[in-house]
This record gives structure tokens, C-alpha cells and sequence, in this order.
């Protein structure tokens, strides 16, 4: 995965000085809480998802239906992580939100910005999980996650070939505790440096017929 640890204190591992509210195409990254198994196992290739990672998947898909400034595009639910794409449009041409994300962590909260969209998300899935498992309060998520700004076609294109294969890769996954190698996306994403400037990120027009206002392209396998 990423050659930034998420888990790392509580230092920003975001772009700085980048305008989150801004068109644009985003990969992102979240861990659980202690890297623990609680969506799956990797089997022969596939993940047969437990109800828990069902919870993630179901969330993940609600982002897009409630904000229609957003779209979703490849997506998979690992044993202990989640990889999206995720595309943001410009708000006020996509119209009003139809409800308010959670904004509770934020002492200035941005709407529709990528960091108050994904922690409405993990907000709402860690509600779901802890009343599933009777664990109020309980943390599911990681504080932090990770994110990579998607700057071309080509990224894009690569980034999607390693969500949806990301299976196949667990052997080689950093988030693997049992894990051996290294994933040559690792070694890809490590060359990418946070610019001086904010920079150009793809635009929306430009993901094109890959991505959906809601269903996405992710892979949900039957459960155990």
C-alpha cells in the first residue's frame, strides 16, 4: 500500500495549503483500529466479506447517494483497510447535500471538503459496527487515513488495476501482518512527493465512464 503509515500519530499526512473542496479525483486509504481483521479473510485471491465489512461497503455507497457532489469510482474492502477512488465536483454547481456529514473531529469544518466527506463516512460505519457487535463507543477506524491526489489518466488507470487486484496482492500488502515482499504499487506511489504549489488534480470529466453517482466499481464477494 502507501509508503505513509496512517496509524502515525497525529501529525497530517495530507497535502498543505491544498483546497479540499476543489474538483477532483482522490485515492484514499483507511485502516481499522489496531490494523485488526474484522472485514474478511483473504482467500485463494477473494474476500469473502464478514457483515462487518458489509457495513463498510453499504456506507461507502451512501457517500455518493447523499452528496451529489460526489461520485465513486473502484473501491474494495481488505481485511483490515479500505481503498477508494473517490471524485469530488464543484459544489455549487452539483447542488445542496441532502444531509449534513459529521463534523464533530473538525474545529473548522469545510462541507464537501474530502476530510469531513470521509470522516462522515467511518463516523457512520463505526456506528453501524458497534451496534452489530454491542460495542458502544468502541473505535473501529484509525484516527487518521491517507490520500493521493490523482493527477492523469495514467494514475488514475494504475491506481484503479491495483484496488481491484488488491486480493491477489495481499501476500505482498503492508497492511498484511503476515506479509512478505513488497508490492511494486508501493514502490510506484513512494516516488510521488507533495508539491510546492497545490497543483492540478484530474478533473472530473476526465475519470470518465468508470465513474458511477453511487453503485461504483467495487468488488463485494458473498459472505462466509
Amino acid at each position: 500500500m502507501s509508503h505513509v503509515r496512517v496509524s502515525q500519530g497525529r501529525r497530517s499526512i495530507r497535502l498543505v495549503g491544498y483546497d479540499y473542496a476543489r474538483s477532483g479525483a482522490y485515492f484514499i486509504t483507511v485502516c481499522t483500529f489496531g490494523r485488526l481483521p474484522l472485514f474478511g479473510k483473504v482467500e485463494q485471491g477473494e474476500l469473502p466479506m464478514t457483515a462487518m465489512g458489509g457495513c463498510v461497503e453499504d456506507e461507502w455507497r451512501k457517500t455518493a447517494e447523499l452528496r451529489p457532489n460526489v461520485a465513486l469510482d473502484e473501491y474494495v474492502v481488505m481485511p483490515n483497510h479500505f481503498h477508494g477512488i473517490i471524485v469530488l465536483s464543484d459544489p455549487d454547481k452539483a447542488g445542496t447535500a441532502r444531509r449534513a456529514p459529521t463534523m464533530e473531529t473538525f474545529s473548522r469544518p469545510v462541507r464537501s471538503s474530502l476530510p469531513t466527506i470521509v470522516r462522515s463516512f467511518k463516523s457512520a460505519v463505526t456506528r453501524s459496527i458497534n451496534a452489530m457487535r454491542s460495542t458502544p463507543g468502541q473505535p473501529v477506524w484509525q484516527r487518521n487515513y491517507y490520500e493521493h491526489v490523482i493527477r492523469d489518466a495514467l494514475s488514475l488507470n494504475h491506481i484503479r488495476e491495483y484496488i481491484s487486484s488488491n486480493p491477489l496482492r495481499w501476500p505482498a500488502d503492508r497492511e498484511n501482518p503476515c506479509g512478505t515482499g513488497t508490492d511494486d504499487f508501493d514502490i510506484w506511489l513512494s516516488t510521488f512527493r507533495a508539491p510546492h504549489s497545490p497543483g492540478c488534480s484530474l478533473s472530473v470529466t476526465g475519470v470518465g465512464s468508470r465513474v458511477t453517482s453511487a453503485e461504483g466499481t467495487g468488488h463485494r464477494l458473498p459472505p462466509e
